[in-house]
C-alpha cells in the first residue's frame, strides 16, 4: 500500500474518533506503520473537525519528519516506543474518550465486566503510570500496562489501544470506552458482579 493510502487511513479513523466523542479539539492521537515502518501519524493542533489527508504526518522512529506541512503529535515519541517495544503492533489509537477517562483520572484498572473484553482486550483494562506528556516514559508505562493486553489507560490522560492494524486498533477502542461506560453506569446504582477468573481462564483458552 502507498503512503497516500496510509495517510488516508489515518485522516479517515481521526475524523471517526472525532464523531465518535473519542477525541476533542486536537486532543489525541493515531498512527500506524506504513510498509517501509514509517510513522504515519496525526499532527500536533489541527481540529479533527478540519483535519484532511493533507495534514497527517509521516516520520521516522527518532521523530524527523519524512512528509508533511505539521508537527507530528506530541505523543509520538509514545507511539515509537510502543512500536519499538511490541513487534506485532501496526497501529495505535489513543482516545480521550470520556468514560474511559474517567477510570484514567481515578487510577483505577477497570475490571472484566463484560465478557467481550476477554476476547477483545485480553481482560481487564490497567492503568500505565502518570508521565510527563510528549516523552518516551508515556510509552514505558503504557507498554507495561499494555502486556498480554490490547489496551491500556493512561493515568490522568486517556486511553491507548493496539492492534495489527487500524479498524482491529479502532475497535478495541470501541470496545475499552463500552466496557467504561457499562462498569460506570453498573456503579451509579449497585455494585457491578465482574466475569469470574474461571470463565475468564476458559475464555482465554479459546
Amino acid at each position: 500500500m502507498d503512503i497516500h493510502s496510509y495517510k488516508r487511513q489515518v485522516c479517515e479513523y481521526a475524523i471517526k474518533a472525532y464523531r465518535q466523542g473519542f477525541v476533542a479539539g486536537t486532543s489525541g492521537n493515531i498512527s500506524t506503520l506504513s510498509d517501509h515502518n514509517e510513522i504515519v501519524i496525526t499532527p500536533s493542533g489541527v481540529d479533527y473537525a478540519l483535519i484532511t489527508i493533507d495534514d497527517i504526518m509521516v516520520i521516522d522512529f527518532s521523530g524527523n519528519v519524512i512528509a508533511g506541512p505539521n508537527k507530528p503529535s506530541s505523543e509520538w515519541p509514545m507511539h515509537a516506543e510502543i512500536y519499538n517495544q511490541l513487534p506485532g503492533v501496526r497501529s495505535i489509537v489513543h482516545t480521550h474518550s470520556p468514560y474511559a477517562t474517567s477510570f484514567a483520572v481515578l487510577n483505577e484498572t477497570i475490571p472484566v465486566v463484560l465478557i467481550e473484553m476477554v476476547f477483545f482486550l485480553g481482560g481487564d483494562i490497567r492503568v500505565a503510570p502518570l508521565a510527563a506528556q510528549g516523552t518516551s516514559d508515556v510509552g514505558v508505562g503504557a507498554v507495561l500496562a499494555l502486556r498480554d493486553r490490547n489496551a491500556c489507560l493512561l493515568q490522568n490522560h486517556g486511553a491507548v489501544s493496539i492492534g495489527k492494524n487500524l479498524q482491529e486498533a479502532f475497535l478495541r477502542a470501541e470496545y475499552t470506552e463500552d466496557a467504561a461506560k457499562a462498569c460506570h453506569l453498573a456503579r451509579s446504582i449497585g455494585e457491578p458482579t465482574l466475569v469470574p477468573d474461571e470463565i475468564i481462564l476458559e475464555a482465554l483458552g479459546r
